[in-house]
């Protein structure tokens, strides 16, 4: 694989676990492979004060004790920097221009923002001030965490200011989802395969699922995701996002821009969801206390930092379409939540029934129709359910399994998700990055559902205990069928469930 080209990674809110428990581990196995440039420097930016001595021990608490990460910890440097004081970024911009000299580093920055989004614009207008945030000869990229915007409104502004002080083609939003080595494997499985794409679409597909379901509640992050829920967390950025990937068309070349145009297409596609129909389309709930395993567990409204009124949801189920040629009339489901059984992330398609009737017996073992499951975590794979005759007098009929893992390509290592992206962006490869674009046009279709929540206080949160797939009515959403209940396992799947 190519090296990138010489640069310094400038990581504002470098004190943050972010950095610690993902970034410095990433890039750390990315050094231990040889795909970092032979010139390189990491700045740590924060308003704690720290040594480099000091950063270099801080960041290291999450690598291995030998003499690779003590080798790394050498590329490793910080500056005591605050996002809000403008003569902090003069020290910035003459540490960054001593470790050119003294490293021998290229002038290419990459800017990397582990900080609160309201500081994104604040930031970004300070590089700009300092000539950090444009060159003719050097490349100059800014990456910014999620979440990007609260809803359609200050997502747009967003996308201005960031957009007044770097071109779109600079900023790369960052979706760690997209950095998963079986959510880029789809447009492998869909486009670089004859006996899937011809099937992919409205005349043999019945319907299209999305589960993104986490067993942990919300932990010591009470006070932040009270005021986000699960919309707003998951299902606007990561979830659809793998929508855009399992719907899109495909695209003329494997490249940023065309396989981003086609995702952009998706959303354009998406049927609105009206503020009078969130009832019929949209089901929220909350988990409340139980007992899993003999434990007993707090409910959502118990946690710390939690309203004790509070009507956020930690679980969301839609039904939705794409009007389209390829997908019209086929019914897409998402849903996400936490504390539910198990952490598991997965696309479902499910085939539409055989038109004969010999084998279609409803009711029975074995009537299931086929399914093709992408397991996106863990246990990374693909598993294709169809249907076989059971041994012996008769046709009896039963679903068995075929499947693909990861983890039997022993001589393959699977890259993080961050090491991936860190990877593309210092390559300058902005195709698993959301564009701005994108992201508005997501915000446009879940906007309806924020306003109805805000001011329709008749839209009920049900309830749902913890350890349990959500409020029964997310049930309703799917006519004659059901949601796939996944096990941890992809392995023997419908043989045991592993949770």
């Amino acid at each position: 694989m190519k090296k990138p080209k010489s640069h310094i990674l400038v990581i504002f809110g470098a004190s943050g676990d972010l950095t610690k428990r993902k970034l410095v581990p990433a890039l750390f196995d990315l050094f231990r492979q040889g795909l970092i440039p032979e010139n390189f420097a990491v700045l740590g930016a924060s308003r704690t004060r720290l040594s480099d001595d000091e950063f270099r021990e801080k960041a290291g608490e999450f690598l291995p004790a030998d003499q690779d990460a003590e080798n790394f910890k050498k590329l490793l440097f910080y500056e005591s920097v605050s996002p809000t004081e403008q003569l902090d970024y003069k020290k910035l911009k003459d540490r960054l221009e001593d470790l050119e000299k003294k490293k021998n580093i290229t002038p290419n920055y990459i800017f990397y923002l582990s900080t609160p989004p309201s500081v994104y614009e604040i930031i970004a207008k300070n590089l700009a001030e300092k000539g950090l945030s444009k060159s003719e000869k050097y490349f100059r990229r800014l990456i910014v965490e999620k979440p990007f915007g609260t809803d359609l409104k200050s997502a747009q502004q967003l996308n201005i200011d960031l957009l007044s002080f770097f071109n779109e083609n600079q900023v790369y939003r960052i979706d760690h989802y997209l950095g998963k080595e079986s959510v880029q494997n789809m447009l492998v499985t869909r486009f670089g395969n004859g006996i899937f794409e011809p099937l992919w679409n409205r005349n043999f597909i019945e319907r299209v699922e999305v589960t993104s379901a986490e067993s942990l509640g919300v932990e010591s992050r009470g006070g932040y995701y009270d005021h986000s829920g699960a919309l707003r967390d998951m299902l606007q950025n990561h979830l659809l996002q793998l929508v855009g990937f399992v719907a899109m068309e495909p695209p003329v070349v494997i490249e940023a821009d065309a396989i981003r145009n086609e995702i952009v297409k998706v959303f354009q596609s998406l049927r609105p969801i009206k503020e009078n129909q969130v009832c019929e389309f949209v089901i929220r709930g909350q988990y409340t206390s139980s007992t899993i395993k003999g434990e007993k567990v707090k409910g959502y409204r118990e946690e710390p930092g939690v309203d004790q009124n509070s009507r956020t949801e930690t679980f969301v189920a839609m039904k939705f379409f794409i009007d389209n040629w390829r997908w019209g009339g086929v019914p897409f489901f998402i849903r996400t939540g936490k504390k539910l059984p198990a952490r598991v992330t997965e696309v479902v398609i499910h085939f539409k029934q055989v038109p004969h009737h010999l084998f279609n017996q409803v009711g029975i073992p074995g009537a299931e129709n086929n399914q093709l499951v992408i397991r996106i975590q863990p246990d990374e794979g693909v598993l294709l359910k169809f249907r076989m005759k059971t041994p012996g007098a008769g046709f009896q009929v039963q679903t068995v399994n075929m499947d693909f893992h990861y983890s039997d390509m022993a001589e393959v290592r699977l890259p993080s998700a961050y090491e991936r992206l860190l990877l593309d962006c210092m390559q300058g490869d902005a195709t698993l990055y959301s564009r701005g674009d994108a992201v508005e046009e997501a915000w446009k279709f879940v906007q309806p559902i924020l306003n109805a929540w805000e001011f329709n206080p008749d839209i009920p949160v049900f309830g749902y205990p913890a350890g349990t797939w959500g409020p029964e009515s997310s049930d309703k959403l799917i006519n004659n069928g059901q949601w796939r209940y996944p096990c941890k396992n992809l392995s023997n799947d419908g043989t045991y469930c592993e949770l």
